[in-house]
């Protein structure tokens, strides 16, 4: 029987024949490594991040001052390139909506967010029209009043609506669609990109 190693050392053989004499390359330094990234102070970026966004919504709630809306109130807004007509007909309910956004159970910041996201994919989406729930805030329910007495919820959308440049007019719904807890939005049009 052949023994396998007498192949290894053949093939090995017949390989440094075929290359012929080697040489070693000189040694070359390591290239240098990426520098590390200086420490940061997470911790207090985020503490500074909290305190600016309930500072601006301090501030928010100090602008509207007697604005505030209480739970009965209906939310109302029209833009001065809206015809009355079209609000008239948003008022009453019958341009429908084609999206809802449901804020019940939701805190004051992630409301926001999520109605922020649910604006801005609402426009990139083409929509003209969509519905807010947020609620009455009545104090007997689980939905969120101030130390007043007022619905947070409400005021919230009251006044993030009305900061919006993208937003036409926007009403309470009809008593069908929601009432005083719940809006329906008139967004504009899209821009169209050359």
């Amino acid at each position: 029987m052949a023994d396998p190693n007498d192949d290894d050392e053949d093939a090995a053989e017949l390989f440094r024949s075929a290359i012929g004499p080697v040489r070693r390359l000189p040694e070359a330094a390591l290239p240098p490594s990426a520098p590390k990234p200086k420490p940061r102070a997470r911790m207090a970026e985020r503490d500074e991040a909290q305190a600016r966004e309930e500072f601006r919504h301090a501030l928010d709630a100090s602008l509207a001052g007697s604005g505030e809306l209480e739970s009965g109130d209906a939310l109302s807004y029209r833009r001065d390139e809206l015809p009355p007509r079209v609000f008239q007909r948003l008022r009453r309910g019958e341009i429908s909506a084609q999206e809802e956004l449901d804020l019940h159970g939701s805190d004051v910041r992630e409301a926001e967010a999520l109605l922020r996201a649910f604006l801005h994919d609402a426009r990139e989406h083409g929509l003209g029209c969509v519905r807010v729930i947020h609620g009455k805030g009545h104090r007997r329910s689980t939905e969120y009043v101030d130390s007043r007495g007022l619905p947070v919820l409400k005021n919230l959308v009251d006044r993030l609506l009305r900061q919006r440049g993208d937003i036409l007019a926007f009403h309470s719904a009809p008593p069908s669609q929601g009432g005083t807890g719940a809006v329906l939005v008139l967004l504009a049009p899209p821009l169209r990109r050359r």
